[in-house]
């Protein structure tokens, strides 16, 4: 029996589609094009049915960011992914790395399978031409040549890689792949339209895991070293694959094309080790709002809008709206996108200034550029709704069944008040439960803990007062999720006498 998993690297900083993404919430985490959030899109989009007889699917592998673990799990449960083993990198490295340790752990239960890859955050309208290529691609990467999915351009795209393409290998379509090239400029750009042998480099590839690790020795030895031995230094947690943080910090940053597959095309062209197969499926990787335009659906004139829009006399114009009525009167070729807490305004010939704003912002300390006012948790979510001196209000959603860790503050103490469902509170060597429009006080100092008992989503409002609000206020005594937690609750009483001390930075609740 043949073994196909897809290996899914979630990279990314969040930066050109900010504020909709951020970098604690990076754009495979968003629904941009379908019901689908563009890693489910990605999870869902083998389908077992087109592949040959012989042919086993795997659930996925995930490569993804530590901060988002939690968020990525919630978002493959509710497609149906139980149980799919998430590699957590400790700090990115980029494509190289991130595929070379999704390798050695393929391998690590004595099978080879063949790994097909594919970044998280981007489109394909066609599934099913897709799967047609996969399947195609097949015999060709069982025979030890690793295949690039190579776009067919539609425009002289600038913003994209191309791939040079060689003489044809198969009947259905698969050629040479004779180079990589550099994102053009315009004038070379339409060169390589007008030429015929360049597409697009989408960044998938179908390869088999020993494959992979073979070139990387061959081309980046350095690279092997350093992933085996954070492999190897590596825990599990559930499924939750932590590789070890100092090892994979001392591995070089380096990409799929670079390592491997530029030195691969330019020393094999005599024994074609690498193929292209090309794609005519609607792809798109959203690199940024302008992308977003080109495969949004359009009103008559020209408008791709979102949410609670009212667009008049406005053409060529993106509006995204999230939680308000958003009005556009007069706009041209502009892209508008609200959030809980930022507006962007933003002329379409300049959206590449976006990644700057970002920037800015991060220099000026600002949270808007890391994390969105709603924050997703393992256990539910939290809104920060209002915020003075001295006091921060904040809506929390517990999710039925889940619960906060076991934890105090040294600065704050809160109020909870109880919207909808039932609460179990903990409150020092107390424990009850409040219902609807039920209240309690939490003292500062007093370990706490919320749970919800119930079936249906509980809701609180917190209010919390004290000198310091800030989210690293957090002493955790015990955790149903592996955060950090202090060696012992015995040390409350120490801990207390010592709550008007600087906070050490915890992990955010």
């Amino acid at each position: 029996m043949n073994h196909l998993l897809p290996v899914i690297l979630c990279g990314g900083s969040g930066t050109r589609l900010w504020p909709l993404s951020r970098q604690h919430y990076p754009k495979q985490m968003l629904q941009l094009a379908g019901s689908h959030t563009m890693l489910q899109a990605t999870a869902l989009r083998i389908d077992k049915a087109f592949l040959p007889e012989g042919w086993q699917l795997e659930l996925p592998l995930i490569v993804g960011q530590e901060e988002c673990r939690f968020l990525t799990t919630e978002q493959l449960l509710q497609i149906g992914l139980k149980g799919v083993r998430i590699l957590l990198e400790p700090v990115g490295r980029n494509t190289a790395p991130a595929l070379t340790i999704a390798a050695l752990t393929a391998i690590a239960d004595d099978t080879d399978p063949m790994m097909i890859v594919m970044p998280a955050d981007h489109v394909i309208k066609d599934e099913k031409s897709f799967q047609q290529a996969l399947t195609q691609a097949l015999p060709l990467a069982e025979s030890g040549i690793v295949v690039a999915f190579g776009v067919i351009p539609t425009s002289a795209e600038i913003g994209y890689g191309y791939i040079r393409c060689g003489e044809a290998i198969t009947q259905d379509g698969a050629v040479q792949l004779t180079a990589f090239v550099e994102k053009p400029d315009q004038d070379t750009a339409l060169q390589y339209l007008a030429d015929g042998h360049y597409l697009w480099n989408s960044g998938i590839y179908l390869l088999r895991a020993s494959v992979w690790l073979n070139q990387i020795k061959r081309f980046r030895p350095d690279i092997l070293l350093a992933c085996e031995e954070a492999v190897s230094e590596g825990t599990n947690d559930q499924h939750f694959i932590r590789v070890d943080r100092e090892a994979f910090m001392d591995c070089p940053s380096e990409s799929i094309d670079y390592a491997v597959m530029e030195p691969l095309a330019h020393t094999d062209r005599e024994h074609k080790l690498c193929a292209v197969q090309p794609l005519n499926v609607g792809w798109s990787d959203v690199g940024a709002w302008n992308a977003l335009m080109e495969i949004g659906e359009k009103d008559n004139n020209g408008n791709v809008l979102s949410g609670d829009v009212l667009a008049m006399a406005s053409k060529g114009t993106l509006v995204r709206s999230e939680n308000r009525l958003v009005a556009c009167i007069g706009m041209e070729d502009v892209v508008v996108v609200e959030t809980a807490d930022v507006v962007l305004v933003a002329h379409r010939d300049h959206l590449h200034l976006v990644k700057d704003a970002v920037a800015q912002l991060k220099s000026a300390g600002r949270t808007e550029c890391d994390i969105h006012r709603k924050v997703q948790r393992p256990w539910g979510s939290y809104d920060g709704i209002d915020e003075g001196h001295r006091f921060q209000v904040k809506r929390i959603v517990v999710s039925p069944g889940a619960c906060l860790s076991l934890q105090m503050h040294h600065h704050r103490a809160e109020h909870w008040v109880v919207v909808k469902g039932t609460a179990k509170v903990t409150r020092g060597i107390e424990q009850f439960l409040l219902t609807e429009n039920q209240s309690t006080y939490i003292p500062l100092g007093v370990t706490h803990r919320l749970e919800n008992p119930g079936l249906v989503p509980l809701e609180i409002i917190e209010v919390q007062s004290g000198a310091y609000l800030g989210e690293d206020d957090i002493v955790r005594f015990e955790d149903n999720y592996s955060r950090e937690a202090v060696p012992s609750i015995n040390h409350v009483a120490d801990l207390v006498v010592a709550r008007d001390s600087t906070p050490t930075p915890q992990q955010m609740s």
